[in-house]
């Protein structure tokens, strides 16, 4: 981006740290990315728990917020008309707003786009109406609330999707345009001394030379983690010998761990809990042989790509989104949603080693994009759109 129109560039999101989950990460690199070479702000909810680092690359404003019933998140106490209370953003002469909620705060972040008559982009992380339906199971009130999402997205210049399968998903629920696929990207590289950190993750998890299977991600039922555990207790039954690490947190914690000693597979499944060392982390993708992920509420997973940086392919699920972006065999592997299969095919893919290696070191080629090279693509969708207002 160097010579290049310096621009102030505002990311609106309606959760952002101390929550960490993907859209937090997404937003947090692409405003590293964008920092080097433009002036960016993210606006988001405050937190009584967190204090923004001042050694960050960007500007965060924090506004009022309030926790959402029945989970992790927050959302802002604004209108979706700017009072005073907001006019100071007004101030920060913005030359574009991306916001990346369709909630409050994206909504404020579109009305002060509107108010200086400057492009206001959009991008669709999730599936919300998967999020939706695990809190209210209505299809009534669920397609209520996506026909107000999508008005939202439908109001901006231009709306971004995480990959090819979302255009499809949005359209169903009545966007009206036509949206801009750019993909997810990673701040992970393969270290180059990653042996002395495997060696201590060997040591701290008591690794042998053994199977490694890997989840990284919230440890919530919606992420399909429990069919993981029924997919691995059958595994055990067959005698396949193996280590599942789960890396992350989530509400269903003590929820899955209770399944676990359920199923007596205490010594065969390690809970590391959140891990924030971003060396640690790259070396258990490393460590780890098989990323599973049979994730049907994931659009364009983080993880996916984290752990193809690493060299770690990953099983999921024929049909799901993030399922449709792997050639089965090639960069990852696909099955049906189906313990047994799920099952069987662990085992195929490790009787395999050579096709195994062959399709870690494709992950690597074909899915590790980094946040530089996406910044440069939203960058050059930003000129764009300000162009054309």
């Amino acid at each position: 981006m160097n010579n290049k129109k310096r621009l102030k560039i505002g990311l609106f999101i309606d959760n952002f740290f101390p929550n960490i989950d993907g859209v937090v990460l997404v937003v947090d690199n692409l405003a590293k990315e964008l920092s080097k070479d433009n002036d960016v702000v993210v606006v988001a909810p405050y937190s009584e728990s967190y204090e923004d680092d001042i050694k960050r690359e960007y500007k965060v404003v924090r506004v009022g917020s309030y926790s959402v019933p029945f989970s992790e998140y927050r959302l802002g106490k604004v209108q979706t008309k700017l009072s005073s209370k907001y006019k100071h953003l007004l101030e920060e002469k913005f030359d574009i707003i991306h916001i990346h909620s369709p909630f409050i705060i994206g909504k404020l972040g579109l009305s002060i786009a509107k108010e200086l008559n400057i492009p206001c982009i959009c991008t669709v992380h999730t599936r919300f109406d998967y999020e939706i339906r695990r809190v209210i199971d209505s299809d009534i009130v669920v397609n209520k609330i996506m026909k107000n999402i999508i008005n939202v997205f439908n109001k901006c210049d231009k709306c971004i999707v995480v990959n090819d399968p979302m255009i499809k998903e949005i359209k169903k629920f009545g966007y009206k345009y036509e949206p801009v696929v750019i993909y997810n990207g990673t701040d992970l590289k393969k270290l180059d001394n990653s042996d002395k950190y495997i060696k201590k993750i060997d040591k701290l998890y008591n690794l042998k030379d053994e199977n490694i299977l890997l989840f990284v991600g919230r440890i919530i039922e919606i992420k399909n983690i429990f069919f993981i555990l029924d997919s691995l207790k059958l595994l055990k039954e067959d005698n396949f010998k193996f280590k599942m690490l789960f890396v992350g947190t989530g509400p269903d914690e003590n929820k899955f761990k209770e399944k676990i000693k359920e199923y007596g597979m205490e010594d065969d499944i390690i809970m590391t809990g959140k891990i924030t060392d971003r060396n640690m982390l790259s070396s258990i993708y490393q460590r780890a042989d098989l990323l599973l992920f049979p994730s049907l509420f994931d659009t364009s997973s983080l993880v996916r790509i984290e752990a193809a940086v690493n060299e770690t392919p990953g099983l999921f699920i024929e049909g799901s989104m993030v399922g449709d972006t792997i050639l089965d065999n090639v960069d990852g592997f696909v099955t049906k949603l189906d313990k047994v299969t799920y099952k069987d095919r662990i085992k195929e893919i490790f009787k395999n080693r050579k096709l195994l290696d062959r399709v870690s070191k494709n992950a690597r080629v074909m899915l590790g994009k980094t946040w530089n090279e996406i910044a440069k693509d939203t960058y050059n969708l930003y000129i764009k759109e300000i162009a054309k207002k």
